[in-house]
């Protein structure tokens, strides 16, 4: 299965150009809404992350399906890759985020476009035409 279907499956993908020193801080510059770890569908935060004191991860063994990622600076982590984030880029009331993504066989380019919410949570969208997305809770900060 290529990357862009696992990370697309676990909720992801978006675009821009910058200079190399530019990328990190206007990554994360727009992702301050996004920090923290991400959950959708019918699990629990607490079947799904553990903490160790100084950070969030996935449970061990990882269930590779589990609809859920984790942004912490810079990187997104889905429970079967691991990217580090590109770009973003305000796109209407989106944002399209570009991601360097990696897993055990393969890496790609993988383009996504999300959106905070007013109650807290985020939406996911599969593209531009998408007017429903997918609804993420956060687990944490």
């Amino acid at each position: 299965m290529r990357i862009a279907g696992l990370v697309g499956a676990a909720g992801l993908g978006l675009g821009l150009a910058a200079p190399a020193g530019a990328l990190g801080a206007m990554a994360q510059g727009g992702l301050s809404g996004y920090q923290g770890a991400w959950l959708a569908g019918g699990s629990g935060c607490a079947e799904v992350y553990s903490s160790d004191g100084k950070g969030i991860s996935f449970k061990r063994p990882v269930d590779i399906f589990v609809p859920a990622f984790i942004v912490s600076g810079n990187r997104l982590k889905t429970p079967q890759a691991s990217c580090r984030i590109k770009s973003v880029r305000q796109t209407g009331d989106r944002e399209r985020f570009l991601l360097n993504c990696a897993n055990a066989v393969a890496g790609n380019e993988v383009r996504v476009l999300m959106a905070t919410q007013p109650d807290g949570s985020l939406r996911r969208y599969f593209n531009e035409q998408d007017t429903t997305g997918t609804q993420y809770q956060r687990c944490s900060r």
